[in-house]
C-alpha cells in the first residue's frame, strides 16, 4: 500500500486528469439508466399477482392504461378528442362506448352492465387509453405527458400509469433541490468542524466524482428505482464524509511529524485506508442486508449504496490526496477557528455520574421500545404523493363517478363456458364492498360469439389464453376491508379455474403486505448479525459487538417510536430501510469511542479516566460527522412534497442525532460499569500494540527524556502525556 500512496502522490496530475476522463462514461451510464417509478413491479416474480401483471401486459395491453373521465361534452367533442388522442405516439388505442355501439343512441337503452361501465354519474362517460409500452417506460411517460395537454375543461385522467407520470415530473423538478440542500446545508457544517474554509469545497468536489461514478455504473443493474436516484446522492455524500475528514485529520497529523508534504499525504493515505476500510465494511454490511428482502426495491438500494461507499473509499484515497496537494497552499491561507468544539466539560459530567445517567437513560426506553412496534404504516403509495396532481385528481374522480376506487383484473381460462363464467360474476357480485362486474359475455349479451367483435375490441376480452374480467370494489387499496375482499374473490376464482389468478393494484399491494412484513424482520436480523460478525472479529470480542450493537438499536428504537408519540403514519419502506442505514452509518460513532476508550485503558489509565478521554476528544469527530450527515437528510424532508422520500429522509436525519447523543452521553457510562467483562470477554483487550518501526521507537524514547518520571514509559510502551483527573489517586 505504501508503493501505491507514494504513486498516487508522485503522480496526482495524472490521478485528476483520469478521474476527470472517467466522468464521461459515467454521465453516458448515468443518462441511459432506466428510472422505475412503479414500485410493485418489484414484486416477486412467482406471485399470482405478478403473474397476472405479466399478462395484462404482454397479452391484454392493460398494465399501462389510463381512464379518462369526460363531464359536459357534446358527442361530437367527444369524439374529436377521442380522435385527437388516438393520434398521439405511445397510445395503442383509446377505447369508448362509440366502439361498441353508435353513441347517438341514448344511454337509458343501452343494458344496464354497459350503461354501469361506461355512464357515470353528473352525466359523465368514461374513455381507456391502452399505451403500447409499460407504464414506467419512457414512451408511456411522453404519451400521457400529451394527453393531459389535451384533455379538455371538466376532462380528468386518472389511473396507476397518470400517477407514475405524474411521480416521475414531480422527482424530476424536485431533485436538483434535494442535491443543492444536502451540499448546501453539509458546507455549512464542515465550515464549522474545519479550520480551513476551502476544504469544504474540496471535499465536495472530490465527492462529486464517487457519486458520478456511482450513478453511471447502475447501467450494469438495467434500472433503479426513483427513491434509489432521489436517496442515493444525499445518503452517499452524508455516509462517506467521514473518510474525507479521516484524511484530513490523518494529513495534518503526519504534517506535523514529517515537513516533506508529499511524503506526510503518502503516510496519511497508508494509515487512512486501513481504518476507513474497517470502517466502511460495517456500513457496506448494513447496505447489503437490504439485499435479503423479497421485494427487490431492497436489493436495487443496497447494491447501489453498497457501491456508493466502496466508490467513496477508493476516491477518498486517490481524487482527495490529489485535490488537497494541488490546492494546498490555498488551504492554508484561508483558515479560521474551528467553532464545533470538544466537549470537555460535557465528558467530565458524564464519566462522575454513569449509574444515574444510564438509570434515567433506561427508564426512557421502555415506553420507546413500546412504542415503536405500534406505529401505523401504510402501503398505498397514492397517500405520500401531494393530492392535486392529475393522476390523484382523476382517479379521485373515477372512485365518484363509476365506484373505482380500486380495480381487480380477473384471468380465468378461456376454455371456461359462458355459463360458467356468468356464475362466476354472480358470485363476485355478492362479495362485500364490491361494486361492479364486468366481463365481454355479459357485455355482448348471450349468444354472441366474441370473435365476432373487432380484434382491438376482442383483445380486450379473451388473450394469451385467459378471459379478463374486470371487478370494481369500493374499498381503498392497502385496507384491511381490500384484503379480506381479494381473499374471498380469489377462493372463488380458484373454485372455477385453479389457475386463475387476480392483478391489479390492490391484489398486489395485497402481496406487498405481507411481503413487507416478513422483510421487515430478515433485514433487521440479517444487519445485525452482518456487523455484530464484523465488530466480533475486530476486536476479538464476545461483549464489545453486543455493547455496540445495543446501542445503536436503541438509538434506531428511539427513532421509530418518536412517529407513536407525535401521530405520524410511516410508509412501509421507511421502517424497513431505516434500521439498517441507521446502524450501518452511524455503528462508526461507536467503534471510534470504543477504540480510544481501549487505548486509553493500554495507557494505564483507570475506566472512568478512559472514558472521559475517550468522550472529550471523540466527541468533536462525532459531533462534525453526525451533524454532516443529518444536514445532508434534512434538507430533503423539509422541501420534499412526496411524503414517502420526506419521511425516510427524517428519520435518517433524526437517526443520525439520536445516535450521536447515544454515543456521546450512554456508551462512555457502559463502557465505565462493563470493563470488566469487556476485559474477560475480549482477547488480549489491554494489548499494548507493537511499535512500527526500531527507528519510531528511538524517537518516543528521546521525547520521553524531556518528560517528567511519572510520564515515562518502558521500551515497549506507547507515550501519552498524562492530564489531571479528577479521579486520578
Amino acid at each position: 500500500m505504501e508503493k501505491v500512496a507514494r504513486g498516487i502522490v508522485r503522480h496526482r496530475k495524472f490521478v485528476l486528469i483520469l478521474a476527470i476522463l472517467l466522468l464521461i462514461p459515467s454521465l453516458w451510464g448515468m443518462a441511459t439508466t432506466k428510472i422505475n417509478y412503479d414500485i410493485l413491479t418489484y414484486l416477486p416474480s412467482e406471485l399470482d399477482s405478478m403473474i397476472g401483471e405479466v399478462s395484462l401486459e404482454e397479452d391484454f395491453n392493460l398494465a399501462s392504461t389510463a381512464m379518462i373521465t369526460v363531464e359536459g361534452l357534446s358527442t361530437e367533442q367527444l369524439l374529436k378528442m377521442k380522435a385527437e388522442m388516438e393520434q398521439v405516439s405511445g397510445v395503442e388505442q383509446v377505447f369508448g362506448v362509440s366502439d361498441i355501439i353508435d353513441p347517438n343512441i341514448p344511454a337509458e337503452m343501452l343494458p344496464e352492465s354497459l350503461r354501469q361501465a361506461m355512464y357515470g354519474e353528473s352525466d359523465s362517460t368514461m374513455l381507456l387509453a391502452r399505451f403500447s409500452q409499460p407504464a414506467a417506460s419512457k414512451s408511456t411517460m411522453n404519451a400521457i405527458s400529451q394527453l393531459k395537454q389535451l384533455l379538455r375543461e371538466h376532462c380528468f385522467m386518472g389511473g396507476l400509469s397518470v400517477i407514475l407520470q405524474d411521480t416521475k415530473a414531480l422527482v424530476d423538478m424536485e431533485m436538483p433541490l434535494y442535491i443543492l440542500c444536502a451540499v448546501g446545508a453539509s458546507l455549512l457544517v464542515l465550515f464549522l468542524a474545519i479550520k480551513s474554509a476551502l476544504i469544504p469545497i474540496l471535499f465536495m468536489i472530490g465527492l462529486i466524482f464517487p457519486i458520478l461514478y456511482n450513478f453511471g455504473s447502475n447501467i450494469f443493474l438495467g434500472q433503479i428505482s426513483y427513491i434509489t436516484q432521489a436517496l442515493a446522492t444525499v445518503l452517499q455524500l452524508g455516509v462517506t464524509m467521514d473518510f474525507s475528514i479521516f484524511l484530513l485529520h490523518r494529513y495534518e497529523e503526519e504534517k506535523g511529524r514529517e515537513p516533506d508534504k508529499e511524503k506526510a499525504m503518502a503516510d496519511a493515505i497508508v494509515h487512512t485506508f486501513t481504518s476507513i476500510t474497517t470502517s466502511s465494511l460495517t456500513t457496506i454490511a448494513g447496505f447489503l442486508a437490504l439485499c435479503t428482502m423479497r421485494l427487490t426495491l431492497g436489493r436495487d438500494i443496497g447494491i447501489v449504496m453498497a457501491k456508493g461507499v466502496a466508490l467513496g473509499v477508493v476516491c477518498t484515497i486517490t481524487v482527495l490526496p490529489s485535490l488537497i496537494l494541488t490546492f494546498d497552499h490555498a488551504v492554508e491561507r484561508h483558515s479560521h477557528r474551528v467553532l464545533i468544539p470538544q466537549l470537555k466539560g460535557v465528558s467530565y459530567f458524564i464519566t462522575k455520574h454513569p449509574v444515574p445517567i444510564l438509570a434515567v437513560f433506561l427508564a426512557l426506553m421502555i415506553p420507546f421500545t413500546l412504542a415503536q412496534s405500534k406505529v401505523e404504516v401504510y402501503y398505498t403509495l397514492f397517500d405520500s404523493l401531494p393530492q392535486e396532481l392529475t393522476g390523484i385528481v382523476g382517479t379521485n374522480k373515477l372512485k365518484d363517478d363509476f365506484g373505482m376506487t380500486t380495480s381487480h383484473f380477473i384471468l380465468v381460462d378461456e376454455t371456461l363456458p359462458s355459463g360458467e363464467i356468468s356464475s362466476l360474476c354472480k358470485k363476485l357480485e355478492k362479495v362485500d364492498g364490491v361494486t361492479q362486474v364486468i366481463s365481454v359475455d355479459e357485455l355482448i349479451g348471450p349468444g354472441i360469439n366474441a370473435d365476432f367483435l373487432p380484434e382491438d375490441i376482442h383483445q380486450l376480452a379473451q388473450s394469451g389464453g385467459y378471459k379478463l374480467i374486470l371487478a370494481n370494489s369500493a374499498y381503498k387499496s392497502g385496507t384491511d376491508e381490500l384484503n379480506r375482499q381479494v381473499e374471498d374473490m380469489n377462493a372463488l376464482v380458484k373454485d372455477v379455474d385453479p389457475y386463475g389468478v387476480i392483478t391489479g393494484e390492490g391484489a398486489m399491494t395485497k402481496d406487498l403486505i405481507e411481503i413487507a412484513d416478513k422483510d421487515f424482520a430478515n433485514v433487521n436480523v440479517t444487519s445485525i448479525l452482518v456487523v455484530f460478525v464484523l465488530i466480533a472479529i475486530s476486536f476479538m470480542s464476545l461483549s464489545v459487538p453486543v455493547l455496540l450493537v445495543a446501542s445503536i438499536e436503541s438509538a434506531i428504537f428511539i427513532n421509530l417510536g418518536i412517529p407513536y408519540f407525535t401521530g405520524t403514519t410511516l410508509p412501509f419502506i421507511a421502517s424497513i430501510v431505516i434500521g439498517t442505514i441507521q446502524l450501518g452509518a452511524t455503528v462508526d460513532y461507536a467503534i471510534l469511542m470504543t477504540s480510544r476508550f481501549r487505548e486509553e485503558r493500554i495507557a494505564g489509565r483507570s475506566p472512568k479516566e478512559s472514558a472521559q478521554l475517550a468522550c472529550q476528544y471523540c466527541s468533536q469527530s462525532i459531533l462534525s460527522s453526525g451533524l454532516t450527515f443529518f444536514a445532508a437528510t434534512i434538507g430533503v424532508a423539509a422541501i420534499s412534497r412526496m411524503e414517502l422520500l420526506k419521511s425516510i429522509c427524517l428519520l435518517i436525519s433524526r437517526g443520525a442525532l439520536v445516535s450521536m447523543f447515544i454515543i456521546i452521553f450512554i456508551l462512555p457510562c457502559l463502557l465505565i460499569l462493563l470493563e470488566p467483562v469487556i476485559s474477560h470477554t475480549t482477547f488480549q483487550w489491554l494489548k499494548k500494540p507493537k511499535l512500527r518501526s526500531h527507528k519510531v521507537h528511538q524517537k518516543k524514547s528521546c521525547e520521553t527524556d524531556f518528560l517528567s518520571p511519572q510520564e515515562k514509559v518502558c521500551e515497549n510502551e506507547i507515550a501519552f502525556p498524562q492530564e489531571e483527573h479528577p479521579f486520578s489517586t
